[in-house]
């Protein structure tokens, strides 16, 4: 193991310290068919704390967020703190991980997770439906469930929906989006669009669209392209891969997604920067953008990322794009009281990416506790984002950062030194992935 390595899984341990978990799922384990459960193995109840503080918050998402502010709330403020989560789906298709899916290497049942655990070891008490509305003032949350609507009251709402999209022409309806599926939030469109992969013909195109920043994972669609291009390599001689990127160059890993498109992946795949969508004709196959049109076999476009309507439903979408303004000593909306919003709705210096909410489901839960106890929030919160991104089949690459509050701008800022990327792709970094994964998940859903 080199010296990366070991300080990135020193990293991990850790983040499982402060989560108050064993280092010992931290083992290696080559079997990346169950590198994920659903959660649903048999473990004690978590021995909650005596702290004496009392309040009731309701948490609206159970992605890697929410449900890690949901634990959190309940591990550190104890059992006074009664902790609500609302979530539409029964269980949660992790994003990370999912690109693996479009090559067979990663089956999508082990990126399922459910709720159990938080419900039978930390009390959390699950609510499966749909937030419709919330009234600040009163503080309530309206939930639309199988049963009826339910109100829930609240000392503290935390909002955690994740993207929207904002469609470009020709992609208005659901029929003509299964004809170019994004995949960008991990589900059935990932069957969809590995199907469509796999009917590509020999000699044929992949066409794919990165969005403009900011979009959920930047390193994401540079690491899909990579994937499918060598299962292209393998399965469809001639085949290739085009890239149409709304943004000016490469927004993440830049050394190692350009070395692995211009070396790994030389002649197959073709990256076009400066390639906004402009419109899409599902019937030809093509892409129309600012650099021209490109047609394929099959098309991946992933439109502008934007913040969800239950945002501006409750008023507090205003920033760019619908995002949420918010102060990130405690996650609380800029533009309403008692009102939290973390993970990819939050407009932050920080990336919208797994790893980095459950960092900020962490700091969110902290901040709420000390309002609840009369206290301020953390002055000076730090937080962590990493990720690796598979170059091939078996190689992968890393990337991570290190954001410490500044007082001077109220925004979190890279620490110096802290960041970076791996030197280079390597099949260890790849074994590694699946560890880093495994931690990530077992740190948020057990």
């Amino acid at each position: 193991m080199t010296n990366n390595r070991r300080q990135f899984i020193s990293r991990l341990a850790a983040m499982l310290a402060a989560a108050g978990l064993p280092p010992a799922v931290l083992a290696d384990d080559d079997d990346h068919e169950s590198a994920s459960s659903s959660g649903t193995t048999a473990t004690s109840t978590a021995a909650l704390p005596s702290t004496g503080l009392s309040g009731r918050v309701v948490v609206v998402g159970g992605g890697m967020a929410g449900a890690s502010v949901a634990k959190f709330l309940r591990l550190w403020g104890g059992a006074g703190v009664q902790v609500t989560l609302v979530e539409r789906a029964p269980r949660y298709t992790s994003n990370i991980l999912s690109n693996l899916v479009l090559t067979d290497t990663v089956a999508m049942t082990s990126l399922a997770f459910d709720y159990g655990r938080l419900a039978s070891t930390y009390g959390v008490k699950v609510v499966q439906g749909e937030a419709v509305g919330a009234d600040p003032i009163a503080r309530r949350l309206t939930v639309a469930t199988a049963s009826g609507l339910q109100v829930l009251d609240y000392d503290r709402l935390v909002v955690a929906p994740g993207i929207d999209f904002a469609w470009p022409a020709g992609l208005e309806t659901p029929e003509a989006r299964s004809l170019a599926p994004h995949a960008w939030q991990a589900g059935p469109q990932t069957l969809l669009l590995r199907d469509q992969i796999r009917a590509i013909p020999a000699g044929g195109t992949f066409v794919m669209t990165i969005p403009p920043t900011p979009y959920r994972c930047p390193p994401g669609p540079y690491e899909r392209a990579c994937v499918v291009a060598d299962w292209l390599k393998r399965n469809r001689p001639g085949a290739r891969v085009v890239v149409l990127d709304a943004n000016a160059g490469i927004t993440a890993e830049r050394e190692n997604f350009t070395r692995a498109f211009e070396v790994t992946h030389a002649g197959v795949i073709t990256y076009v920067p400066n390639a906004p969508v402009t419109s899409v004709d599902t019937a030809t196959r093509t892409v129309h953008t600012a650099m021209g049109p490109f047609r394929g076999d099959a098309l991946n476009v992933i439109p502008t990322n934007v913040g969800p309507r239950l945002l501006a439903d409750i008023g507090v979408g205003n920033a760019a794009r619908g995002f949420a303004g918010v102060d990130v000593l405690s996650y609380e909306s800029t533009a309403m009281g008692g009102i939290h919003v973390i993970g990819d709705a939050s407009a932050t210096t920080q990336p919208k990416a797994g790893h980095i909410g459950n960092q900020e489901g962490k700091v969110c839960a902290d901040a709420i506790l000390r309002l609840l106890g009369g206290n301020l929030p953390d002055p000076s919160p730090v937080t962590n984002s990493s990720c690796y991104s598979p170059i091939t089949l078996s190689t992968a690459s890393w990337l991570t950062a290190v954001f410490a509050y500044d007082p001077a701008t109220g925004t979190m800022k890279t620490v110096p030194g802290a960041s970076g990327e791996a030197l280079a792709a390597s099949k260890d970094h790849y074994e590694d992935m699946f560890v880093w994964f495994r931690t990530l998940m077992r740190d948020t859903f057990a």
